[in-house]
C-alpha cells in the first residue's frame, strides 16, 4: 500500500504552491515532478555507465539508443550529466538546466513530460519564484527503488492521482473510474482462470482502450500479484486526453511496464494497436457521447472492411458511441483456439434496448447474442460514478465460455448492493463495500437463479429469449361498397391491395411460431389480415428492469378508505380550530 508519509510529504509541496496556484492545478506540478524524481533515482546507479557508453557510441558514429537502454537496465535512459541534486547547485540557471536535463531523456519519457505540458509549469514556477523551492523539495525525497518498491511507488502515485481528481471534481469522472467498481470488474474477468492465478511465471496481457489515468490496468496488476506473485500482467492501453495519457504512461513507467504499449489518440478512429489480441480487457468508455467528429472514418472502415474490420455487425446512432467500444473490444479478443479472451465493459442503459429490429444497436446485440459472447450483465446502483447518477451496467463478454454458460446469459440485479459514502464526490454518493464485491462475484461465479425475500437477484436466460421478429401485418383496401380492392400492377397484381392506414407491426418472440402467434393474436380481430413476409425483421433487446420487476398488489380498499378518513378528520379538526 501507499506509504502515507511519502504521499503526505509530496503533498506538502502543495503548501508552497498555495496562493500562486489554484487547488485544482496542484497536480500539474506535483505529478510530473514526482515522476521526474522517481526516474532521477532509478537511473542514479547506472548514470556513469550510460554516460561512458554514450561517449563510446558517439565516437563510433552509431545510434547509441539500444546500447544505452541495455546499460540503464530500464525501458528508458537519460544522457545528461545533470540530476535534480546537481541542478540545485546553480540556482541562477535552474530553469535552463532543468529543461536541458529533461530533453536528455529517451523519447518515450520526453513525450510524457510534453503531454503534461510540463514546460509551461516550469516557466510559471520560475516566474513565481517557486521553481528552486519546489525542485529542492523533490530533490530531498528519497524515491530510490531500494527504499520505495515499484508497487509502493505505484500506490503513492495512484493516491496522488485520486486526490487531484477529487480536487478538480468537474472532470474527475471523465478520466477516473471508482476503484471499487474496477475491483469488482477485475474479480469477474479473472474468475475462472486458474492457470494465471496459480502457475508461477505465467504471462497474461490486459488492454484498456479508454485507459484514462491507467486505473483499470493498475488494479488488474495489483489483483493478479496478490493472487499469484509469480504471474506477470503485460499492460496495453490507449487514451485520448493528453494529461490522462501522460499520467497513465508515467504510472506504467513507475511500475516497470513497457510504456511503448500505451498509445495516444482516439481508439475508435485511430486504433494504435491494430492486429493485437489480448487475454483480458477492461473499459469504462464515455457514456452517451456522440461520434459525429469521427463518423467519416468509422463508416469508411465499416463499408470497406465489413467483418474483417471492427464494425461488421452494425453501427449505432451517431448520438451514442458506447456500442462502438463493445465492437472494438470484440475485435481485440484472442481467438478461442488460442485460449480465448474475457472482458468487462461499463455501459449505461441505452445499449440494452435502444433501437428497433434492424437498427444498428439491435444488430450489434443480435451479433453478440447469436455468437454466444455475453456471459453476464450486472446492473449497478445509481450514483456510483463521479460525473453521472444514472444506472450503469457491467457487461462480461467472453469467447471461451465454460460449459455451464454456453447458450445462456445471466442477468444480475446488484442495484441494491451499496453503502452510503461518508462524503459525496461529484455525483458519486454510493460505494460498493468489499462484502458487496464478494457477494456479486459469487453470484456471477455460481451462475444460478437466486431470489432473496421473494425478490429475484440473479436470473439465467437462453440467448434466444432476447430475440424477436417484427412482423408487418397488412389489411386490404376496400372500396365504398366494402369490396376488397385488387392491385392492378406490380408484383401484387391481382392480389389484395394493402391499405397503408390499416398497416400494423407486431413483435413476436423468436421462440414462438409466427403462424401460432398470428392465429391467436391477430386473426380473431382481423380475419382479412396477412403478414408481408418480406418486411419481417429480427431484433434483439435486453429489457433488464422488466426481468427484475416485482408486482406489488395494491392495498385493500378498506385500508385506503380508513387512511383517507383519518386524513379528512384531521383536516376538519384543523379547520374547526381556525374558525374559533
Amino acid at each position: 500500500m501507499a506509504d502515507p508519509n511519502l504521499s503526505s510529504f509530496i503533498w506538502s509541496v502543495a503548501d508552497l504552491l498555495r496562493g500562486d496556484y489554484k487547488q485544482s492545478e496542484y497536480g500539474k506540478v506535483i505529478l510530473p515532478f514526482t515522476v521526474l524524481r522517481r526516474l532521477d533515482c532509478v537511473l542514479e546507479k547506472s548514470k556513469g555507465a550510460v554516460l561512458a557508453e554514450l561517449a563510446i557510441r558517439q565516437k563510433a558514429g552509431v545510434n547509441p539508443e539500444p546500447f544505452l537502454l541495455r546499460k540503464s537496465g530500464q525501458f528508458f535512459f537519460n544522457t545528461s550529466p545533470l540530476d535534480l541534486k546537481k541542478l540545485l547547485g546553480d540556482a541562477d540557471h535552474i530553469k535552463e538546466n532543468l529543461f536541458a536535463y529533461m530533453q536528455a531523456f529517451s523519447p518515450a519519457v520526453r513525450n510524457i513530460f510534453e503531454s503534461f505540458d510540463f514546460h509551461i509549469q516550469i516557466d510559471r514556477l520560475a516566474k513565481s519564484g517557486l521553481l528552486y523551492l519546489v525542485a529542492q523539495k523533490f530533490a530531498n525525497i528519497d524515491l530510490h527503488p531500494e527504499v520505495v518498491s515499484n508497487a509502493q511507488m505505484g500506490a503513492v502515485f495512484e493516491e496522488l492521482i485520486r486526490r487531484f481528481a477529487e480536487l478538480s471534481n468537474e472532470t474527475a469522472g471523465e478520466h477516473f473510474t471508482p476503484r471499487e467498481v474496477i475491483r469488482l470488474m477485475v474479480n469477474l474477468i479473472f474468475i475462472e482462470d486458474d492457470l494465471a492465478l496459480t502457475k508461477p511465471g505465467v504471462v497474461r496481457s490486459i488492454y484498456d482502450p479508454t485507459a484514462g489515468t491507467g486505473g483499470m490496468l493498475s488494479v488488474s496488476g495489483e489483483h493478479l500479484t496478490e493472487l499469484n506473485p509469480g504471474a506477470r500482467l503485460v499492460m496495453y492501453g490507449q487514451e485520448l486526453n493528453p494529461e490522462s495519457y501522460a499520467i497513465c504512461k508515467a504510472d506504467m513507467l513507475i511500475k516497470g511496464q513497457d510504456i511503448g504499449n500505451i498509445i495516444f489518440g482516439n481508439t475508435l478512429s485511430n486504433d494504435g494497436l491494430t492486429g493485437n489480441h489480448f487475454d483480458y480487457m477492461l473499459s469504462n468508455p464515455p457514456f452517451g457521447v456522440e461520434w459525429k467528429k469521427i463518423e467519416k472514418e468509422i463508416r469508411k472502415e465499416a463499408e470497406q472492411q465489413g467483418f474483417n474490420g471492427r464494425f461488421g455487425p452494425g453501427l449505432p446512432r451517431v448520438s451514442d458511441g458506447s456500442l462502438l467500444f463493445l465492437l472494438h473490444l470484440i475485435s481485440k479478443m484472442r481467438p478461442a483456439k488460442d485460449g480465448g479472451s474475457r472482458f468487462g465493459i461499463v455501459l449505461n442503459g441505452s445499449p440494452l434496448f435502444t433501437g428497433g429490429a434492424g437498427s444498428g444497436e439491435s444488430e450489434i446485440r443480435r451479433y453478440v447474442l447469436e455468437n454466444d459472447l455475453v456471459e453476464a450483465i450486472i446492473g449497478l446502483p445509481t450514483d456510483m460514478f463521479y460525473n453521472t447518477g444514472i444506472s450503469t451496467y457491467i457487461w462480461i463478454v467472453s469467447n471461451r465460455k465454460p460449459e455451464n454458460r454456453k447458450g445462456k446469459l445471466q442477468l444480475i440485479d446488484a442495484s441494491g448492493f451499496w453503502q452510503k459514502m461518508r462524503k459525496s464526490l461529484g455525483s458519486k454518493r454510493k460505494e460498493l463495500s468489499p462484502e458487496h464485491i464478494e457477494e456479486i462475484t459469487k453470484l456471477f461465479g455460481n451462475c444460478k437463479k437466486v431470489t432473496r425475500d421473494g425478490v429475484p437477484i440473479s436470473r439465467i436466460f437462453k440467448n434466444e429469449e432476447f430475440g424477436y421478429r417484427t412482423i408487418t401485418v397488412e389489411r386490404p383496401e376496400r372500396d365504398g361498397a366494402g369490396q376488397i380492392v385488387k392491385a392492378t400492377k406490380g408484383k401484387l397484381k391481382g392480389k389484395p391491395q394493402p391499405d397503408s392506414n390499416l398497416r400494423d407491426t407486431e413483435n413476436v418472440p423468436l421462440s414462438e411460431e409466427l403462424s401460432t402467434y398470428f392465429n391467436r393474436e391477430v386473426l380473431p380481430h382481423a380475419p382479412d389480415a396477412w403478414i408481408d413476409q418480406e418486411k419481417t425483421k429480427v431484433g434483439y433487446e435486453i429489457p433488464f428492469n422488466r426481468h427484475f420487476y416485482v408486482f406489488k398488489p395494491p392495498r385493500e380498499l378498506a385500508e385506503i378508505d380508513a387512511e383517507l378518513k383519518g386524513v379528512t378528520d384531521r383536516i376538519l379538526k384543523m379547520i374547526g380550530g381556525l374558525s374559533k
